[in-house]
């Protein structure tokens, strides 16, 4: 299927506000628990989804595609039912100490995304449905770390709103985090379906952020996600319903007019503001960067990607875990602090930025 009607059936399946998977594999054992039935009584009846009981947990061979142009189309419809068998949590810097590790995997397909990189050939959406399991892990991580504040990411390698209406983990790790005084809970978005964590009770910890940009660059790079206005939507939501919000504008790419777009985009946002925040609005600002590795792949599976990626107008930079990559050059990322320091703190009362890089 070409590329055009690739996106154009995922905008069908946010229109339905979760993700829709053409087949779903249920590793073995996975059946034992709650959320592993659920979904698949939910999906059981349906004739336009394929039900596979997996006898050992070998995915490819039941993939579809023969190179990764083709393995990253049919695996973005390809929902994994299995547990997390490793409960040794990966830290999360410089966003939290610890993943909580709900889900692997995004609908997205954001041309830039690392995941496209970190998930290889595996670029399915995978949920962990040992949920009782992880959260008393994340119990034991907490009380080690007793009396400080231990926080957890729940969207470092996923976003987990689209399968949140048939995994309900995030409510459910709303829901533990709510009664724990030294924990946190944060998790990042590029969805709008909020609906069902608004009446929960969160206690103020839990964090909701939404990763925006302008909307040319969502529209150029990030396909098959929601509209930045619908995500600014989706943001004012979970504001009035007490949570702490944020916003990960990432990655920040310098093009002709970026200022004026990159304003544009913040005005629309403090326009909506609600004047009675409870907590300070964050704000986590990531400039575009990308490893040879990345491009390389990038480039297979999007071969007509526009991703500004030459590598003589870049500096090559190594990073916290040992291998290269390239960023901007030390001018420009100055000039992207300076900008986005002044216009928050311009047009924002109540806020913090935790950094810019």
């Amino acid at each position: 299927m070409e590329r055009r009607k690739w996106i154009q059936l995922f905008k069908l399946f946010i229109r339905k506000n979760m993700f829709l998977p053409k087949r779903i594999l249920f590793e073995k054992d996975s059946l034992k628990f709650d959320m592993a039935k659920e979904i698949l009584e939910r999906f059981k009846n349906n004739d336009d989804v394929e039900i596979i009981n997996l006898p050992s947990n070998k995915y490819k061979d039941h993939v579809p595609g023969n190179d990764l142009y083709s393995q990253y189309r049919e695996g973005k419809r390809t929902l994994v039912v299995g547990t997390k068998k490793s409960l040794k949590f990966q830290s999360c810097k410089p966003s939290a100490h610890f993943q909580l590790p709900l889900v692997s995997g995004c609908m997205g397909q954001c041309e830039y995304c690392y995941l496209n990189t970190q998930l290889g050939d595996k670029p399915f959406i995978r949920v962990h449905v040992n949920i009782d399991e992880i959260l008393n892990q994340a119990e034991k991580y907490i009380d080690e770390r007793f009396p400080d504040t231990t926080i957890f990411e729940g969207a470092a390698t996923s976003d987990p709103v689209p399968v949140e209406p048939y995994t309900h983990s995030l409510e459910r790790a709303i829901i533990f985090f709510s009664s724990r005084k030294n924990a946190r809970f944060r998790f990042v978005t590029k969805y709008n379906d909020v609906d069902s964590l608004l009446n929960l009770e969160h206690n103020g910890n839990t964090e909701i952020r939404f990763s925006i940009n302008t909307p040319s660059i969502i529209n150029r790079f990030e396909h098959a996600t929601a509209s930045l206005d619908k995500r600014i939507e989706a943001s004012m939501k979970v504001s009035q319903a007490g949570y702490p919000i944020g916003f990960l504008i990432a990655p920040v790419f310098i093009y002709t007019n970026w200022k004026e777009e990159y304003h544009d985009m913040l005005i629309g946002l403090k326009d909506k503001f609600p004047h009675d925040l409870k907590y300070p609005v964050t704000f986590e600002i990531i400039s575009h960067r990308y490893t040879t590795i990345a491009k390389n792949r990038i480039l297979q599976i999007f071969p007509q990607s526009k991703l500004p990626m030459n590598d003589k107008e870049r500096k090559f930079k190594y990073g916290q875990f040992g291998y290269g990559k390239y960023v901007y050059p030390k001018e420009s990322i100055d000039e992207i602090k300076q900008f986005f320091t002044e216009e928050i703190e311009k047009l924002f009362s109540k806020k913090k930025v935790k950094y810019i890089i």
